[in-house]
């Protein structure tokens, strides 16, 4: 259950950042960044949903409409729809680690269906893997908002 008391502590320390950010800011991308605090934003949603569903494949995920938006690979100048809001994506990071961790408690030593790698050097076998490497993940794009913030800083 430690993990999931992590999982929860990256959420809030993500949204601790995601709301300093300046509104004027959410889709500005400065120079030597690749996204926007809005794309990070949708992407750290986007991700623990679709690693929620690849470590328990009878979860169903919550607005898969976004996931083009905002999967590896894409970028807010590729959009052709309209992205949610930032309050849209804040409510739904608000709302997402309760309704995911009621999900992976009971689960956490499963192993995967299939295990999932990242390059040729890492392997997760086990549904609590991939909540570490989504804590893990959660933290880089945490700090990616606060170096946009400070970037974007007036």
């Amino acid at each position: 259950m430690e993990t999931l008391s992590q999982l929860n502590f990256a959420r809030i320390y993500t949204l601790g950042k995601v709301k300093q950010s300046k509104e004027a800011a959410y889709d500005i991308k400065p120079s030597g960044f690749n996204n926007t605090i809005r794309w990070n934003t949708g992407h750290l949603f986007a991700t623990m949903e679709t690693l929620t569903k690849r470590a328990i494949p009878s979860y169903e995920p919550m607005h898969p409409e976004w996931f083009p938006l905002f999967v590896p690979g894409t970028s807010p100048g590729n959009w052709e729809v309209e992205p949610p809001t930032m309050d849209e994506l804040v409510r739904a990071l608000e709302e997402q680690p309760e309704r995911i961790k009621a999900v992976l408690k009971d689960n956490l030593q499963n192993s995967l269906t299939e295990p999932m790698a990242i390059g040729k050097f890492h392997q997760m076998e086990t549904v609590e893997a991939i909540v570490q490497f989504i804590i893990w993940h959660e933290g880089i794009h945490a700090g990616i908002i606060h170096a946009l913030n400070r970037a974007t800083a007036e």
